[in-house]
């Protein structure tokens, strides 16, 4: 079993990737612009800033990039006011790693100040050694910063951590960081490329707990 942990959130122990998905295309035609259904999956996991800017640009290269992602952040927000819903088996695989004495951390695009108002509000807060959000790197996913900034903050080696994400943009970054990528999909299914750079993948986080109670990672 490796020493930590290493926990992305939207996607993978909440389950708020749908309300950025929906947000991503209703704003898109709130603001005039023709949905396209690629960009959330494109978009998914990077930083909520220049790095998202460029992936907005790509799509609609005549958007207001600031405004539209401004827009789908409120829209989240308001969404995940009303409801914040955990996905499966996430407090069972954090009370697993706990009582085997295993450093916690979550590295999320998402800035710190929501990573600490969804965690408190779930009362998971307690769980976790260290939170790095987008807003404390200078290259989000899927740069390795993010990770290696988590990994350090809980005293150890990227190398020694299982990084569980859901994202494409994750999976790359917790790779190239050199963790044990584990890809929990959520709202979409792993290509061949990101298959190879996985560890592991399963279905939700309490089959990842029972692989690696039997040794299997």
């Amino acid at each position: 079993m490796l020493k930590g942990a290493i926990f992305d959130m939207d996607g993978t122990l909440f389950d708020t990737e749908k309300l950025y998905r929906k947000a991503w295309l209703d704003v898109a035609g709130e603001l005039g612009l023709e949905k396209n259904y690629e960009l959330p999956i494109a978009i998914s996991g990077t930083n909520l800033g220049e790095e998202s800017y460029k992936v907005i640009k790509k799509f609609y290269p005549d958007a207001d990039a600031e405004t539209y992602l401004d827009r789908v952040l409120q829209e989240v927000r308001a969404a995940s006011e009303r409801t914040l819903e955990l996905k499966a088996g996430s407090v069972e695989i954090l009370e697993f790693f706990k009582a085997e004495n295993i450093s916690m951390a979550v590295a999320s695009s998402a800035p710190v100040a929501v990573i600490e108002r969804n965690l408190t509000r779930s009362n998971l807060r307690g769980y976790f050694k260290a939170l790095v959000g987008g807003d404390r790197v200078s290259n989000g996913k899927p740069a390795p910063d993010i990770f290696l900034l988590a990994a350090k903050e809980i005293n150890l080696e990227a190398s020694d951590c299982y990084i569980f994400e859901d994202s494409f943009n994750g999976i790359r970054s917790a790779a190239s960081a050199g963790g044990a990528a584990i890809m929990i999909p959520d709202t979409v299914q792993p290509t061949a490329e990101i298959k190879n750079l996985c560890a592991a993948i399963f279905q939700d986080l309490n089959a990842a707990k029972q692989a690696i109670m039997e040794g299997q990672l």
